[in-house]
C-alpha cells in the first residue's frame, strides 16, 4: 500500500509566537508584534514547548531568555520559517504584475557597460517598480544589506548563489596610451612591469592588489608600483587614458578607447581570462515578479 507523506497535524503550531518572543527577548513586545494578547502568545509557546518536551525559554520577572534548545531550535526554524513566508508571498504574487522595491548591488565598473543601458527602458516598462542600485566595489552580503540581487565578476559569487550570466568570458588586459608607450617603452615580460607607472587598484578587503597574469598557463601574480591607487575600474581607465601610466582593466571596458587607438594592449599573451559578470541571487529563495522581470530585461539586453 502507498504511504502518504504529510507534516504531522499541528507541527507548526506556536512556531511564529516562539520566533516573535525569541527575537525581542519579550512575551509583551512578541505579542504585539503578530497582533495578539500576551496571553495568547504564552499558551501557543507552552503547547510547543509541550509538544517538543523541552523548554525554549528561561523566564525571570525581569527577562526572557533561550535555553540552549530554544537557541537550536531558533536557528533551525528561523531561516526554515522564513522561506515559507517567502514561498508563500511568491505563489501570492504569481498572477500579479511586477512592483515594490527592487534593489541591486552592483560594482561601478559594470555600470556602464551592463547596467546604466537598461535602466531606463525597464524603469519604462515596470512603473510599478521602484529600483535602487547601489554601486560599489564592496563585496555584500544580499541578506545582511537588504539586496535582492547583485552583479559580479563570476570568480567573487558563492557557490550557494544562483546566477545568471550577463556576459561572455573575458580577459583582464593591460592598457596604456600610445604616447606614454612611446616614452616609457613597451613592455615584453611580466619582469619589464618593474620600471613602468603601473595603476593599482585597492580591493575591498583593504590591501592594494597585484597584477594576476597567466605564463605558460599558470596563474602568477606580480607586484607592481605607480602614482595611483584607487578603489573601482573606471577611475583607472580615465588615469590611463590621461597617459598616467599602465592600467589592468576588464577588457570590456576599455573597448571603446582600443578602437578609436587611444589605448593600446600590452602583454596580451600574458592576461588572464575570467568567467564574465553574472547576477546572483540567493537561490534557496522564491524568485518574486519584480526580480524576475528584472532579470529578463537585464539579459535579453546583456548579451
Amino acid at each position: 500500500m502507498k504511504q502518504r507523506f504529510t507534516v504531522r497535524h499541528g507541527a507548526l503550531d506556536g512556531v511564529e509566537a516562539f520566533l516573535a518572543v525569541a527575537r525581542h527577548r519579550s512575551f509583551r513586545q512578541g505579542a504585539d508584534a503578530l497582533g495578539v494578547t500576551p496571553s495568547a502568545i504564552s499558551q501557543a509557546v507552552r503547547t510547543l514547548e509541550e509538544r517538543i518536551g523541552v523548554a525554549l525559554f528561561i523566564r525571570t520577572t525581569r527577562s526572557v531568555g533561550l535555553t540552549e534548545a530554544g537557541q537550536r531550535f531558533f536557528d533551525g526554524a528561523a531561516p526554515a520559517f522564513a522561506d515559507l513566508v517567502a514561498a508563500s508571498e511568491a505563489a501570492q504574487g504569481l498572477g500579479l504584475k511586477p512592483s515594490g522595491l527592487l534593489r541591486i548591488a552592483a560594482p561601478r565598473g559594470v555600470m556602464p557597460l551592463i547596467v546604466e543601458p537598461v535602466i531606463l527602458s525597464f524603469c519604462r516598462a515596470y512603473p510599478d517598480v521602484e529600483l535602487e542600485i547601489a554601486a560599489s566595489e564592496e563585496l555584500v552580503d544580499l541578506a545582511e544589506g537588504g539586496f535582492d540581487a547583485g552583479i559580479r565578476m563570476g570568480q567573487f559569487i558563492d557557490a550557494d548563489m544562483t546566477a545568471i550570466r550577463l556576459s561572455p568570458p573575458f580577459p583582464f588586459i593591460i592598457v596604456a596610451t600610445p604616447d606614454y608607450l612611446g616614452a616609457a617603452g613597451t613592455p615584453h615580460s611580466p619582469a619589464d612591469l618593474q620600471s613602468h607607472a603601473c595603476l593599482r587598484i585597492r580591493q575591498s578587503s583593504g590591501a592594494v592588489a597585484g597584477w594576476r597574469l597567466v605564463d605558460d598557463g599558470k596563474p602568477i601574480e606580480v607586484a607592481v608600483n605607480g602614482p595611483l591607487i584607487a578603489n573601482d575600474f573606471p577611475t583607472l581607465l580615465v588615469a590611463a587614458r590621461g597617459g598616467l601610466g599602465l592600467a589592468q582593466l576588464p577588457a570590456p571596458m576599455a573597448e571603446a578607447d582600443l578602437a578609436t587607438g587611444k589605448l593600446q594592449v600590452v602583454l596580451s599573451e600574458y592576461a588572464m581570462q575570467t568567467p564574465g559578470v553574472f547576477l546572483y541571487h540567493p537561490g534557496r529563495r522564491q524568485v518574486l515578479p519584480k526580480l524576475r522581470a528584472f532579470i529578463d530585461h537585464i539579459t535579453a539586453a546583456a548579451i
